[in-house]
């Protein structure tokens, strides 16, 4: 089904970050939009304020009728959502097209020249960089990215003008092997989601896989000291980026009052005096990745490299302060969507470099029981270089139980002299009455929900 033929579309897991993209784009561009999702959120109200008919109940009689016809209707799934979701089940037993998200996404940007970011963690920062980036110049750009990218309070960049498209390409479900890459960006291949690709050596020939796909007269970006040994076709060419090495890298860096400035190196010039708006140490390697990005784009020019990096505000999640007191005693509560090991350690560093004299708390919720069977050793490592470190429950989003995993087999490996575990639900009184200085909250889970009540609680108190 050409997109000219669509006439509505049904989402089935439409509160996810990336079908809620997809879900904007459709209406966007004129048609009909509906979807169910497991619970109501900050995404599915904007939806619905939007004018999409979004259902938490599981049933039939949830779906508009108009979506009940196979004529005109897309239904675009997540792997997300279970196999025997009702509406779900129904299209598929009775001659609709289904697609998967990433299926979808790809026809959308194949005709575009598409800016795909990967890895197992940065991917999307360095999208949202380098969509902000885009979004300042004259022609803008389409962009679906993977978080709430602030001040624009939304996933989703359109332009009816610009040539590219700005893509964060998952490899969960290896659902980036629908994509067509003008410009691939490989930022890290770290093993993860194993309970998809079993072993390392899946995981990095689904990697390899993806760069094959790059149009061949692309270019492939990929970062530094990587396992990957990349198949691209005949005519992509392929560079390197790094924080101190590579094509392009970064130079001249300075730390000093709470901001990072940095010299960005290019083949054939340098950018000086670039100043991170979130200025944590590993800002420094997205934002070189970013506008390796842009420049292998032929978008890069001075004055809008320093504009845009200055100007980037994050992405919601990513490394957000919920609260940040004045004075060498002032409380700090930072969240960060880190659920690998390896996003573990970068983010508990990026933190010790901003307050290096001050009591790190860390509150770490585990992502998947999968996920914490298998790296339950190296998250113990990452979270022991904190000075307390405070286990939640696993969040098991798509996963059933697996007997003998669970948040204790991590917390019995980490060697901080400080350490409790609890229930999510007691968090906010946990924290209240244990008197942190810096607390950093991770993971991929409900957590961050928690944080802005412990942070209205505490400012109450003063």
């Amino acid at each position: 089904m050409e997109i000219k033929d669509i006439s509505r579309v049904y989402f089935a897991g439409i509160g996810g970050i990336g079908m809620a993209a997809l879900a904007r784009y459709f209406m966007f561009i004129g048609r009909k939009v509906a979807g169910y999702d497991r619970t109501p959120s900050h995404l599915t109200d904007e939806l619905i304020r939007e004018g999409a008919a979004v259902s938490f109940d599981d049933s039939m009689d949830a779906v508009p009728l108009p979506f009940r016809s196979p004529e005109g209707t897309l239904v675009v799934y997540t792997p997300a959502v279970p196999a025997a979701n009702v509406p779900l089940t129904f299209f598929r037993d009775n001659g609709f097209e289904v697609r998967k998200r990433a299926a979808v996404l790809g026809s959308i940007t194949r005709d575009s020249k598409s800016i795909c970011f990967s890895g197992t963690h940065g991917k999307t920062t360095t999208s949202s960089m380098c969509a902000h980036y885009l979004k300042l110049t004259p022609d803008g750009c389409n962009a679906f990215l993977g978080g709430i990218l602030r001040p624009y309070d939304t996933n989703l960049l359109l332009s009816d003008r610009s040539e590219f498209s700005v893509v964060e390409a998952d490899e969960y479900d290896r659902s980036f092997h629908q994509l067509t890459p003008y410009i691939a960006v490989v930022n890290a291949t770290d093993p993860d989601h194993l309970d998809i690709y079993g072993t390392e050596e899946a995981y990095l020939e689904s990697f390899a896989h993806f760069t094959e796909l790059i149009r061949p007269d692309g270019f492939l970006l990929m970062r530094t000291g990587l396992k990957l040994r990349p198949r691209v076709p005949e005519g992509v060419k392929v560079f390197t980026f790094g924080r101190d090495e590579g094509d392009y890298h970064a130079a001249n860096v300075r730390t000093a009052d709470g901001t990072i400035t940095f010299d960005f190196v290019y083949p054939g010039g340098t950018v000086t005096d670039i100043q991170l708006g979130v200025p944590v140490d590993i800002n420094i390697l997205n934002a070189v990745s970013a506008l390796g990005a842009v420049h292998l784009a032929g978008q890069l020019d001075d004055v809008t490299a320093r504009r845009a990096m200055s100007s980037f505000k994050g992405v919601e999640r990513r490394f957000e302060f919920h609260l940040k007191e004045q004075g060498p005693d002032g409380r700090v509560v930072i969240d960060d969507y880190a659920h690998h090991p390896d996003e573990v350690r970068s983010s508990i560093a990026s933190v010790r470099a901003l307050y290096p004299r001050r009591r790190l708390t860390v509150a770490f919720q585990p992502h998947l029981y999968t996920r914490t069977r298998d790296f339950a050793p190296q998250f113990a490592e990452a979270l022991s270089q904190a000075d307390e470190v405070i286990l939640i429950d696993i969040y098991p989003a798509r996963e059933a139980p697996i007997p003998g995993v669970t948040s204790k087999i991590i917390f019995d490996r980490v060697k901080c002299a400080s350490k409790l575990m609890i229930p999510k639900e007691d968090f906010v009184d946990t924290m209240k009455n244990r008197k942190f200085e810096v607390l950093l909250t991770l993971g991929a889970g409900d957590l961050s929900l928690e944080v802005p009540r412990l942070v209205s609680e505490v400012t109450d108190e003063k």
